[in-house]
């Protein structure tokens, strides 16, 4: 035979090929299952991370809160690492993160269902004003606006505190301010006193005569949580706050409660399960979505709560923004 020319060169290398002349190697099966061990691996880090923040302990350093109180946007985490596993075209990726999207959903799914109802008999709007709140009286108006038969405030000072009595005047004919924290009612108030969760008071109680019988109602702004160098995520102060103020409420005599106000602290943080145990959250019965409240301008977490015993949330949801750093919550319940 005669030597090879260029044709029969190329037809002996494409011959090699599955497929015949001018084919390329297909993409294998065990390729998509070789690639994308890094992201399965971070996808099964970050499932077992959010299973032991979900439990950490919260007395070292407050770390165990810091993490439970922005435990919900883990989920932005993990829809990252699916789209990575797409790129990627892994299939070992894609189902390693079906474990961290199952922990998420086991977590927190079903506050993302819409479990609003109807009216209720009686709405209660919470709500921390912020002492700089340069238009108080536009923001008395705007919480009055929401139809509210309650009106919960914190961080009253005495220079807004005459304010929010003035503009509430003429449609919350009951009210008490006690230390920083005051009550509005359109039906008649008895027995108000502080309650003393830290030495200046920012908690008071009081019975709501309504026409549906009376209604224990507490309101209250929990000590602020400090960053600090040497004791990390600072949240002791809170904690004591939160531990007098369930005993306060574990004592209420009524069998109808509401514990509303600032809480500087989400009811995923354990920390909290002193006050929270016990109590019902109004969002996560009957809300749509997380109803984050903090900051106003961008909210990333619920610090804001509603909740109750003996009665039954219907629907609750947050008020449009004010002159504060966080959005009023809200709450219809039938008594």
């Amino acid at each position: 035979m005669g030597p090879q020319g260029p044709a029969d060169a190329t037809a002996d290398r494409t011959d090699d090929f599955p497929g015949g002349s001018g084919s390329r190697p297909p993409r294998t099966r065990s390729r998509l299952f070789r690639r994308g061990h890094l992201v399965a691996s971070v996808a099964v880090l970050c499932g077992i991370g959010m299973v032991v923040a979900a439990r950490l302990p919260t007395s070292v350093g407050g770390i165990g809160s810091l993490l439970q109180t922005f435990l919900p946007w883990s989920g932005a985490g993990t829809l990252a690492l699916l789209t990575v596993a797409a790129v990627r075209r892994s299939v070992v990726a894609a189902v390693a993160v079906l474990l961290p999207a199952a922990v998420w959903c086991s977590l927190f799914g079903g506050k993302l269902l819409d479990k609003r109802g109807g009216a209720g008999d009686l709405t209660v709007v919470s709500h921390n004003v912020h002492d700089g709140n340069p238009d108080p009286t536009g923001t008395a108006r705007s919480l009055a606006a929401s139809g509210a038969r309650l009106i919960a405030l914190e961080e009253l000072s005495p220079r807004t505190a005459p304010a929010y009595e003035r503009a509430l005047a003429d449609s919350y004919p009951y009210h008490s301010v006690q230390g920083t924290v005051g009550l509005w009612s359109v039906y008649p108030l008895h027995d108000v006193r502080p309650v003393a969760i830290m030495p200046w008071t920012r908690a008071l109680r009081a019975r709501v005569d309504t026409p549906k019988g009376p209604l224990a109602v507490y309101t209250a702004h929990l000590a602020s949580v400090r960053a600090d160098l040497t004791k990390g995520f600072d949240t002791a102060r809170r904690n004591e706050a939160a531990a007098r103020l369930a005993d306060a409420a574990r004592a209420e005599p009524l069998d109808r409660v509401v514990v509303v106000g600032d809480f500087n602290g989400t009811t995923d943080d354990t920390a909290l399960d002193p006050v929270t145990t016990g109590l019902r959250s109004a969002q996560d019965e009957a809300g749509a979505g997380f109803g984050f409240s903090w900051p106003a301008s961008f909210p990333v977490a619920r610090i804001d709560q509603i909740l109750v015993k003996g009665v039954t949330p219907v629907s609750a949801w947050t008020l449009p923004r004010t002159g504060s750093d966080h959005l009023p919550v809200a709450a219809s319940l039938r008594l």
